[in-house]
């Protein structure tokens, strides 16, 4: 496994410990996009979909494929960076066209394995994604906290899927609340808007997926609480972009899990209650 590197916040100065996520090359080597720690982190306030991936060369047989472009989110402001690679050496002649020949699009089910978010290392997940495979256990599943709450139900590793659209966005979220312990998890019929939230409801659950390049407000935290407040239920928000200081604040003091999914389709928690959340798994909230 890779050593983490140090990478620093551009909105709160605060470093956090970020390992290269490998991916699985058609020839069955592991590759990783080549980070260039000498340029300063991206802060990402807006995707596209050029941007949004990168080129790796596998050192083993030569193959350029696609993979999604590094990113952080900060475990301390929740703010969202997208971290400089090298550009990719094309050799000359014939070697270049047969490397651009075997070249792939984005691949699914090439995700990497739990990310760390608390503050740096090989076990936090709010630092960095670590270098697991889709097949890896978690390098870290917080505990529950202590009475009354039970002991953490066991679980297979979740199956991350490629993040290309809205909608993948929503069924990504579906599938961890699903991972989660949550049954009969109710998409809404339909493609979901770009611009707009989208509810996903299951007994005991009220949750909201944010596809927008824009970090999660204090208004839309609220809003989910209050329609779990309602339902007597417990409220999860996940986003593709983060969250603003203010969302992060009122969600820890009204016990919010809050979670980021990045484009490998891996939701990571990013404060206490989504950590208790993945810990404790959803029994105790449905029947």
């Amino acid at each position: 496994m890779a050593e983490a590197v140090p990478v620093r916040c551009p909105a709160c100065l605060r470093e956090n410990g970020y390992i290269a996520p490998v991916f699985p090359c058609a020839c069955g080597s592991p590759v990783h996009p080549p980070l260039d720690l000498a340029a300063p982190p991206v802060l990402l306030t807006h995707r596209t979909w050029s941007d949004s991936w990168v080129a790796v060369r596998c050192p083993a047989c030569g193959r350029e494929s696609e993979w999604p472009h590094p990113e952080l989110g900060c475990g301390s402001c929740g703010t969202v960076v997208r971290l400089p690679v090298h550009p990719l050496e094309r050799p000359a002649g014939p070697a270049a066209r047969e490397s651009r020949g075997g070249q792939q699009g984005p691949a699914d089910g090439g995700g990497v394995g739990p990310a760390d978010v608390r503050g740096g290392g090989t076990a936090d997940v709010r630092g960095g994604g670590t270098a697991a495979g889709p097949d890896a256990e978690p390098s870290h599943i917080p505990e529950p906290t202590p009475a009354p709450a039970p002991t953490a139900v066991p679980r297979p590793a979740f199956r991350p899927v490629t993040i290309r659209t809205a909608r993948d966005a929503v069924a990504t979220a579906a599938l961890y609340l699903r991972w989660l312990g949550f049954q009969d998890v109710r998409q809404p019929d339909g493609r979901p808007i770009p611009s707009a939230a989208v509810d996903l409801r299951a007994p005991g659950l009220v949750a909201q997926v944010d596809p927008t390049t824009a970090p999660a407000g204090l208004r839309a935290v609220e809003c989910v609480w209050l329609n779990g407040l309602t339902a007597s239920a417990t409220s999860v928000y996940f986003s593709l972009a983060g969250y603003t200081e203010d969302a992060r604040s009122r969600a820890d003091a009204l016990g919010i899990p809050l979670f980021v999914m990045d484009l490998t389709g891996l939701p990571q928690p990013v404060n206490d209650p989504a950590d208790a959340l993945v810990g404790s798994g959803a029994w105790p909230q449905t029947p």
